[in-house]
């Protein structure tokens, strides 16, 4: 029975959220290390080793630390792909899954940016794991990953102060 449940192997989750800021800045916004501290401010991550601040450029790699399930884990990932200003991809070096990537795509529509997202991952522990995605971790990842854009596009959606005038 539990085998019929739990044949899937990668979980994906796909999110596309519509921000009214331009597209370079959305994709700035997305790869900058400060703002994805202060996006997950509730599981208290933050990046211990590699890229520390600033913006991700391909090769870049990040040792983050957060509490998930109050458990203090860490997670390594590598910037693979970088087409500024439509596409990066981060890659899973080292962490809790068996594997993992996050492709944060950006496309221009009417003055507003569409950001997509695809975070693909396949939990450790065959059966078990893949039950426990399906009851419990989905739904956290894809709230983790909601609560990360809306405050990613509540900044980029914030009015930018202009040079004042001479």
């Amino acid at each position: 029975m539990l085998r019929l449940l739990c044949h899937e192997k990668m979980s994906v989750i796909h999110l596309t959220t519509e921000i009214d800021s331009s597209i370079d800045r959305c994709f700035d916004i997305a790869r900058d290390v400060d703002i994805h501290k202060l996006s997950t401010k509730k599981t208290n991550e933050r990046a211990i080793a590699g890229r520390k601040s600033g913006l991700c450029e391909r090769g870049d790699k990040i040792t983050w630390e957060a509490e998930h399930f109050w458990i203090r884990q860490r997670l390594t990932v590598e910037i693979t792909q970088l087409e500024k200003p439509h596409f990066f991809e981060d890659k899973m070096l080292k962490g809790a899954f068996k594997s993992m990537s996050h492709e944060h795509r950006f496309k221009e529509f009417n003055g507003r940016t569409i950001m997509i997202d695809k975070f693909e991952y396949e939990v450790p522990f065959g059966p078990i794991g893949r039950l426990v995605d399906k009851l419990i971790l989905r739904n956290y990842m894809t709230r983790f990953l909601l609560t990360r854009n809306e405050v990613m596009k509540s900044i980029a959606e914030q009015v930018q102060l202009k040079e004042p005038f001479d």
